[in-house]
């Protein structure tokens, strides 16, 4: 719709903004809670306990790790956090209080974010962080926010989701670019891309099957829609602005079917929803609904409801602008505001990974029977087709995958998870799928890496088969007791 002066409202399209960026951050909350005991509790992977006492050691104070654990690291209190936070998103769904539920969110799940390394450091992470903290001055203050009394939102505000978009998509098309990756370069990135990311769909193995002729042209229009699309945002033409939106869309669309990256996929499409204004959502409410708002005043400017939300924009230009054109770091003088993790750059795959290395881990009771141990979402048997998980994040799975690029020296927590594995611990043991050992533990662990990879349309008919292999090599030390031999 379009005010009597005719400008465009966005008083629909911010107040279902708000109303899924709720389900967004519940899905979030309750995806991080399931697994919060076995990653961050006192007898997890990376107990939150052991990091916070080390900072206090150090002398850190709050504000080098912004959290509310940082007060309170047991179990009750880590259950305590994630609950708070999807309370605060079922509230800022239904819209209850919605400017004090979204900041409560907000700190809830910095919470976690700020002294739960390794398993919260994906981009995604920061990304809801952003816009969670941004959509504060976009939802109004008050009780009870409902369609027919919901008002137009801060225009700043919504520049700067905007605007967030916008350097989440140009961004993701720069650092593939300047990264100097050769497959980026010749377009070949998407012959890899679908057997290589962290946790592949069915579909994938299915899209890997297409011939390299189009997945060439499928990375050229990636690049199309990922530098143009942001560009479009900003023409003071609706019908462009929405079409750039769309084809964001769409990329999301084809991204999620073919690949599991929890909820970034929701993030962004909630950011495309604020650059569509009320005349594209006005069919999708009741007559009466458009007649309310319609009879509602003309939004007044008000300067001081603008500050905060520009300050946003102006701080995270700069981080854009030294981060993709400058010393490519944060300027010193914005330090302090890092530990927050709330304004940030972005860009995923940079570099293509050209092979798969899995890291399977085994348990034996002689030292000569290895029993591999099933995760839930990652590659593992070689019959096991692909799942789609999304929007749920599997943490510890994805984490796997990256220690594979790796050494094992420089991914401490992989120890503590096989520690808490060879010990049998129930919230570890949960974060797997199949326990071999769920009688007794083993005397033994180990890790060995395979290079993985598609099967073919042939070999998958022969033998059933998603997945191939080479032959093992040990990735960790063995740790265990060695088994003592008995004399025949």
């Amino acid at each position: 719709m379009a005010s009597e002066r005719g400008t465009r409202t966005f008083v629909i399209s911010s107040w279902v903004f708000a109303r899924a960026l709720g389900a967004t951050l519940f899905i979030a909350f309750v995806s991080l809670g399931v697994q919060a005991q076995g990653l961050f509790g006192q007898r997890g992977v990376t107990p939150i306990a052991d990091f916070v006492d080390s900072a206090h050691r150090a002398g850190h104070s709050f504000f080098d790790h912004p959290s509310l654990l940082w007060f309170g690291t047991s179990d009750a209190m880590i259950t305590a956090v994630w609950v708070l936070g999807a309370i605060a998103s079922a509230a800022l769904l239904v819209g209850w209080v919605p400017r004090i539920a979204a900041f409560v969110c907000w700190l809830a799940y910095l919470s976690f974010v700020t002294v739960g390394w390794p398993f919260m450091s994906f981009q995604w992470d920061t990304l809801l962080l952003e816009i969670c903290f941004t959509s504060v001055f976009l939802v109004p203050m008050r009780l009870w926010d409902r369609l027919h009394t919901h008002i137009e939102p801060n225009k700043v505000a919504r520049w700067a989701l905007w605007f967030l978009l916008f350097r989440l998509l140009f961004r993701s098309a720069w650092v593939k670019l300047a990264s100097h990756d050769p497959t980026w370069g010749d377009l070949s990135a998407l012959t890899y891309h679908y057997w290589t990311q962290p946790l592949p769909t069915t579909l994938a193995w299915y899209a890997n099957l297409l011939p390299a002729w189009f997945h060439k042209l499928s990375c050229a229009l990636m690049f199309i829609i990922e530098f143009g699309a942001p560009i479009l945002l900003w023409v003071p033409r609706v019908a462009v602005r929405r079409a750039g939106a769309v084809l964001i869309l769409i990329l999301m669309a084809l991204i999620a079917l073919t690949g599991n990256y929890g909820f970034f996929n929701l993030l962004t499409v909630l950011l495309c929803l604020t650059v569509f204004d009320d005349e594209l959502f006005a069919r999708f409410v009741s007559k009466r609904a458009r007649e309310r708002l319609a009879a509602q005043d003309e939004p007044t400017w008000r300067g001081r409801a603008a500050v905060a939300p520009a300050i946003v924009i102006a701080l995270t230009a700069i981080i854009f602008y030294t981060g993709t054109f400058g010393e490519r770091r944060m300027p010193g003088w914005l330090r302090p505001l890092y530990p927050f993790s709330t304004f940030n750059n972005y860009g995923l795959f940079a570099v293509m990974t050209t092979k798969r290395l899995e890291i399977i881990i085994e348990g034996s009771r002689d030292g000569e029977n290895w029993e591999p141990y099933v995760f839930r979402y990652k590659p593992g048997p070689l019959n096991k087709a692909p799942a789609w998980v999304a929007p749920h994040q599997p943490r510890l799975d994805w984490q796997m995958w990256f220690a594979a690029l790796g050494d094992f020296r420089r991914n401490v927590w992989l120890a503590s998870l096989m520690r808490g594995l060879l010990a049998n611990e129930p919230s570890v043991v949960e974060l797997i799928e199949g326990n071999p050992f769920e009688d007794s533990p083993p005397t033994q662990i180990r890790a060995v890496i395979y290079e993985y990879e598609f099967t073919s349309l042939e070999e998958r008919r022969e033998s059933g088969h998603w997945w191939k292999r080479g032959e093992p090599m040990l990735y960790a030390p063995v740790l265990g007791v060695q088994p003592v031999s008995t004399a025949q």
